[in-house]
């Protein structure tokens, strides 16, 4: 029979990238209602807590609150009578994270752009290349 791996929560944290502060944070906002403790109280994380500590990371990295973690969480502990609403927040998570593709996207545009100008600036040794050339799109504009 093979031993399944425990993990401290200072080689938890090395393993999802974390703190071990920002571990003790989560599960005191009831994040971590999975973990097991030993009989001294110590928290022992497996496998499948990593994954979950994973899963964490990646809602909060959508901008996802705490307290919707905590709430996604709970779906979890309560098992498949919760499905509905987890299907129903990954959707809405879908949507966040597209839209916030798209705005990145549009930022990535405009320093595309202020790249190519600063480039174009410093070949020419003066910012003054782009003053004849904004007039010139001027005036075919109203031409």
């Amino acid at each position: 029979m093979t031993e399944i791996k425990k993990y401290s929560i200072s080689e938890a944290a090395e393993k999802v990238h974390l703190t071990a502060h920002t571990l003790r944070y989560y599960d005191k906002e009831g994040l971590l209602p999975f973990v097991n403790r030993t009989e001294n109280g110590i928290r022992c994380f497996s496998e499948s807590d990593l994954e979950t500590l994973e899963l964490i990371n990646c809602l909060k990295a959508t901008g996802m609150p705490i307290k919707d973690i905590k709430r996604f969480m709970d779906w979890c502990v309560e098992g498949d009578t919760k499905l509905e609403e987890r299907y129903q927040l990954f959707l809405e998570r879908r949507e966040s994270v597209l839209k916030q593709i798209s705005e990145l996207l549009e930022t990535l545009e405009r320093i595309e752009h202020k790249c190519w100008y600063y480039k174009t600036a410093v070949e020419a040794g003066t910012i003054d290349i782009h003053k004849s050339d904004r007039m010139n799109r001027l005036k075919q504009k109203n031409g």
